[in-house]
């Protein structure tokens, strides 16, 4: 009766587009719900914030772009960590990774979607975080040296590990970040930024799914380009 009942309930999630019901077998085993947002849902989310990204009021000095308001919006949020989730569900991450500090709403909603541990790379060491493994890395747009670190608790041998972030320009954050999970033997499933620079057009980092792409920032004509990523409007 049980197993009937999860097949309606299977059946009826994928016909509206409300995710995914999975049924795991063994001692350990039981029903996960996956969130997976249909894709004129995921479009209609992606639209919304290239809409708010394109506000001109928006610009900082330096060419820089206001988005703390919308990083800090948890209904959104949610919405965004729902899209990377159901992006990288198949890759069956173990935990989700992000650096300090704006990458961290989106990750944690990523995270909770996929029902997995968020662990949060430090800038500056503390010393809560116990005993930490620390790496050098070379920011992709200045081409300085920076520091990050991890404690040690926060990953194990053999995990896979997805990366979510905010923003990615050159990608050497997010390179930093890959190099990092190798030092604790783990291996990177998957990069997610919620936006991407056009330019520079290779990035330190080849795979990678953003949900933006940032054309151009004119902080003289006081203008901004945001659009969706391709495979947003394509539907993928």
């Amino acid at each position: 009766t049980v197993s009937e009942d999860l097949a309606i309930v299977r059946d009826v999630f994928a016909a509206e587009g409300l995710g995914k019901i999975e049924t795991i077998t063994g001692a350990a085993g039981g029903v996960r719900y996956v969130a997976m947002p249909p894709p004129a849902d995921i479009r209609a989310t992606v639209e919304e914030i290239c809409r708010e990204l394109s506000d001109s009021r928006r610009i900082l000095a330096g060419g820089f772009l206001y988005m703390s308001d919308l990083i800090s919006s948890p209904s959104l949020m949610s919405q965004v960590g729902a899209i990377f989730a159901g992006k990288f569900h198949a890759a069956q991450p173990d935990a989700v990774v992000t650096v300090e500090t704006r990458g961290i709403p989106i990750a944690l909603m990523t995270a909770w979607a996929l029902n997995v541990p968020l662990a949060i790379v430090r800038r500056v060491h503390r010393v809560t975080e116990g005993t930490v493994v620390t790496t050098n890395y070379v920011s992709g747009s200045s081409r300085r040296i920076e520091t990050m670190s991890l404690s040690r608790r926060a990953l194990t041998k053999g995990m896979r590990v997805l990366i979510v972030d905010d923003f990615m320009k050159a990608g050497g954050t997010a390179r930093g970040l890959v190099d990092l999970v190798g030092e604790f033997e783990a291996s990177v499933v998957g990069v997610g930024v919620l936006i991407a620079t056009a330019q520079p057009r290779e990035k330190l980092v080849r795979d990678y799914v953003s949900l933006a792409v940032l054309e151009a920032v004119d902080d003289v004509a006081k203008e901004v380009r945001v659009r969706p990523s391709d495979w947003v409007m394509e539907g993928a």
